[in-house]
Formats: structure tokens, C-alpha cells, sequence
């Protein structure tokens, strides 16, 4: 019974009566609307909110309530990273997925229009990959400033879409990702490598190099993948 809420929010989102940062209708008031119960309303409130769809706040007054909000990215990396879980998404075609992503955002960031947006997300990947040169930086903010470096890079194409999708492919590999570099032996010598490719591309970004920043990310894509398959096998 729950599906009819959704449908009816999809329908609103369409026509424009209900925007991002709207409130929904109480739950009284949509059991009443749709002939349903309210535990029937709260489970596809309790679904829109696990989809990114809303944000849910218990208790009374002018901030409680479902309020609409967009954050696709979030409820597509969780599905991702239970299907990865299960083995039913191989890592190797995620892996392939991001270099078919990120090589070609590459060479259509390199012709994007000069804009502020586009000079800040520079600057700020800049800041992540010095910060990531620091070598007591912990291993696990290395890999979310490494996850957020690609996103931003990947969003200088213009394509939401795009970035949105990188951003779920980041959230739904680093725990293998953490668990495999938790088993390098030359894990040190493996980040410092990294760092230069890190630098490599982002210089090709800089530059406005398309071939060569889609060159570089795919040496570096494929090279961690690779490594990383390498020392699997070594310990099995």
C-alpha cells in the first residue's frame, strides 16, 4: 500500500507543486488522502528517506516532519556496497565502470568554459593532494581524501549525472579498498606512488590536457587494480 505515496511524491516532484526543501503533508494526513494506514505512510517514509529522498525528524513543532531533500548519491553507493557485498557486482567491472567515467569526464573537463566552480574544485583537489603528501596523514583519511579527489575531478565534465554515479562507485569500493591495502605488505611505497600519479593528473587537469589526464587515470586506475590483485594472490 505504501507504493501509492511514492507514486503520488513522483508525481508532485514532476508537476512542480513539491520542490527540495518542502515539507510533506503529516502522516495523518496522507493515510487520510490515499485510504491507507499510517504505519502503511511511514513505511514509504521510512523508504523515501533510505533512497535520499527525504530527511525524517521525530517530535513536534515547525521541524518535524519529512522534509524533501536530493541526495542520490548516498542511497545509490549503500545499494552498490551491498550488492559488492554479496559478489553479485564484480569489483573488476566497478573498476572498468570508473575508468570508462572518469577517462572520458577527462576529456570533456578539459574543454569545459572557464567558471568559478571550475577554478575552485581545482583549488580544493589541490589542497587534497598536498595534504595527502603528508606521510603521517592515517591511512583512513588518506582514502577519503583520494575518494573525494577523483569526485571532484570527475565533476569538472558538468555532467551531474556522472558525478553522482562516481560518487556511489567511491562509497561502494572503499571498503575493499581499505581491506585490501590493509594487506600490502608495501603499502608505503604503494602511496607514494599513488602521490605521483595524484600529482600527474592533476596537472593534465590543470593544463587542460584531456588525452593526457585520461591517460594518466587510467594508468592509475588499472595499476592500483592490478597491484592490488597481485597481492591478493601472494598471500593465497
Amino acid at each position: 500500500m505504501y507504493t501509492v505515496v511514492l507514486d503520488w511524491l513522483e508525481e508532485r516532484l514532476r508537476s512542480g507543486e513539491i520542490s527540495v526543501g518542502d515539507k510533506l503533508p503529516g502522516e495523518r494526513q496522507l493515510a487520510e488522502e490515499f485510504g491507507i494506514s499510517r504505519a502503511s505512510v511511514r513505511e514509504a517514509i521510512r523508504i523515501l528517506d533510505a533512497m535520499g529522498l527525504v530527511r525524517s525528524s521525530t517530535g513536534s513543532g515547525p521541524a518535524a516532519g519529512a522534509v524533501v531533500i536530493s541526495e542520490p548519491s548516498a542511497a545509490l553507493g549503500w545499494a552498490l556496497r551491498l550488492h559488492v557485498a554479496t559478489r553479485s557486482l564484480p569489483v573488476r567491472d566497478l573498476v572498468q565502470t570508473r575508468l570508462l567515467l572518469e577517462t572520458q569526464s577527462a576529456l570533456e573537463a578539459a574543454a569545459a568554459p572557464e567558471t568559478p566552480e571550475r577554478a575552485a574544485a581545482l583549488e580544493h583537489a589541490a589542497e587534497l593532494v598536498a595534504a595527502m603528501d603528508d606521510p603521517q596523514l592515517p591511512d583512513e583519511r588518506f582514502h577519503a581524501h583520494d575518494a573525494a579527489y577523483h569526485v571532484l575531478l570527475s565533476s569538472l565534465a558538468g555532467n551531474v549525472v556522472v558525478e553522482t554515479v562516481m560518487s556511489s562507485l567511491r562509497q561502494a569500493t572503499i571498503g575493499y579498498v581499505q581491506e585490501t591495502v590493509a594487506g600490502l605488505e608495501d603499502w608505503p611505497q604503494v602511496r607514494r606512488t599513488l602521490q605521483r600519479q595524484h600529482h600527474e593528473i592533476l596537472q593534465a587537469f590543470q593544463d587542460r590536457r584531456g588525452q593526457d589526464a585520461a591517460a594518466a587515470l587510467r594508468e592509475h586506475i588499472t595499476w592500483f587494480f592490478g597491484h592490488s590483485r597481485a597481492g591478493e594472490g601472494s598471500r593465497d
